[in-house]
């Protein structure tokens, strides 16, 4: 399995609740099973109504404004279905539908979003995730020397920084404890 792709999608949302809460960012990297970069796709700022910025809370309001990204979200042109079709686009090139799984930090939740707004994108995700907080986690119960020793984060909270940075997080892992 190690030449199998992974789908590395991240979001930036206005909240954690999809029945509430919106895309603001979406982007996504293809690797292979090695953790090599394959494709870098595209960086999209979702437009969202004002309302939405406004009923964001105070974390994701100082978070995102801090790095930029609510005065881009007011800037962007692009709705939640045209992101879609463009991060599908890029993934059609590079993976067959429903062969590649989901990968990235507490991409559960992600997925949530994609299926609630994005769901044709969700579709074309294998069923299966590779979630690296669940590595982190068990790598700070099981080796809490490895553990000690991963990536610092730098909390940008932009959409493909995260995604580098969750892709070098799990090379740690693997050279640290899955020897």
């Amino acid at each position: 399995m190690s030449g199998a792709r992974m789908v590395w999608i991240d979001m930036e949302m206005s909240g954690l609740d999809p029945e509430r809460e919106r895309i603001l960012e979406i982007a996504a990297i293809v690797t292979d099973g090695d953790l090599e970069v394959v494709a870098e796709g595209p960086e999209i700022v979702v437009h969202q109504p004002e309302s939405v910025l406004e009923a964001m809370d105070d974390w994701n309001k100082t978070h995102h404004g801090a790095s930029g990204l609510i005065e881009r979200v007011r800037a962007s042109t692009v709705s939640e279905e045209e992101a879609e079709a463009r991060i599908l686009e890029f993934l059609a090139a590079h993976v067959a539908p429903r062969t590649a799984p989901l990968a990235g930090n507490s991409v559960h939740q992600d997925r949530r979003f994609l299926a609630r707004y994005m769901p044709q994108l969700e579709a074309f995700l294998h069923y299966r995730i590779v979630d690296v907080s669940t590595v982190k986690e068990l790598c700070g119960r099981w080796y809490p020397d490895a553990y000690r020793g991963r990536p610092n984060k730098k909390n940008v909270h932009r959409a493909l920084d995260d995604i580098r940075e969750s892709i070098e997080e799990l090379r740690y892992y693997r050279s640290a404890i899955f020897r």
